[in-house]
């Protein structure tokens, strides 16, 4: 039986990653660690494993000359060497003893994956605030800015996001997209949104509903029209693949109605205009009505 690990501290807001070594020979604990993750160089795991990055179930560090011991426990921080600086700040909008809600600017991913580890807004929280126990409560793209929410003590974020899984937060959304006279507003969109077969892509597609969006024009400049999109439902890139299916992909969208060589390269000045601008909820701990706005704001003026 593998050993319960003891919790290491953050480091520079990153917890440890445990994995269990699976049946196997391997010279060393280092070689098997080069085969297993074979994005990091072999240097790169002698660098870590040298700086105390690698540590048993004990939280003793192994070193480059450690055994391999099939069903170990280890701990191992994660590293993005020569990780890409992300220009845009995060703003926290609200924080008590439950909730960190924060104001997320575009291109800011919110968990580590990746090439993104310490440009990601939960690993900068960590570090600004030194709340380890953080963890998001719902979901927001990488390309999408506004409202995020934080949970603070483990045992209560569920409570938060059963919220969500009833349909029992507001959430409002700001979009820019093409204008088109014919359309008719408000309207409702309902369909089914399951993945493609292109990467990260998904798609409407036929059976059950399980997409709902609440769509209303606010203006436009006969060119490009700015709207108010309202998710009962919470898919997979919903907003973008609904905003789509109506003919008015979301301006800047580099994924819809095709991917393009801009989603591996974000373009820093064209943003997806896509802003999560307001979140209403009743508080599932206090039973006190709440609602959060982003400060940021998407302006048809500023495209002219």
């Amino acid at each position: 039986m593998p050993n319960t690990p003891l919790k290491l501290p953050a480091r520079e807001g990153v917890n440890a990653s445990t994995l269990v070594l699976p049946a196997g020979t391997w010279p060393g604990l280092l070689d098997f660690l080069c085969q297993h993750f074979d994005n990091v160089s072999r240097a790169q795991w002698q660098q870590r494993l040298l700086d105390g990055l690698v540590c048993d179930a004990n939280g003793q560090a192994l070193s480059a000359e450690s055994p391999y011991r099939a069903h170990q426990t280890i701990q191992y921080y994660r590293a993005v060497p020569d990780e890409a600086r992300i220009p845009f700040r995060h703003r926290i909008l609200h924080q008590d003893a439950r909730l960190i809600v924060v104001d997320k600017p575009h291109f800011l991913p919110v968990i580590p994956a990746g090439n993104y580890l310490q440009e990601t807004l939960l690993v900068r929280l960590k570090r600004e605030t030194g709340i380890e126990t953080l963890s998001p409560i719902h979901r927001l793209d990488r390309e999408t800015a506004g409202v995020m929410l934080f949970c603070i003590q483990p045992e209560q974020r569920h409570a938060y996001q059963s919220l969500f899984q009833r349909r029992e937060v507001h959430k409002s959304y700001l979009a820019v997209a093409l204008y088109r006279p014919e359309l008719q507003w408000p309207q409702i969109r309902q369909s089914r949104i399951a993945e493609s077969a292109h990467f990260m892509h998904m798609q409407e597609t036929s059976g059950v509903i399980n997409a709902i969006t609440q769509l209303e024009l606010l203006a436009h400049n006969a060119q490009h029209g700015l709207y108010q999109l309202q998710p009962s439902t919470g898919k997979k890139h919903q907003l973008r693949v609904h905003m789509n299916a109506l003919g008015i992909p979301i301006l800047n969208d580099t994924l819809y109605p095709q991917r393009t060589a801009q989603s591996d390269m974000p373009n820093y000045a064209h943003p997806l205009q896509l802003l999560a601008k307001r979140l209403a909820f009743t508080d599932p701990i206090t039973g006190r009505a709440l609602a959060f706005e982003s400060q940021q704001q998407l302006s048809l003026q500023d495209l002219q």
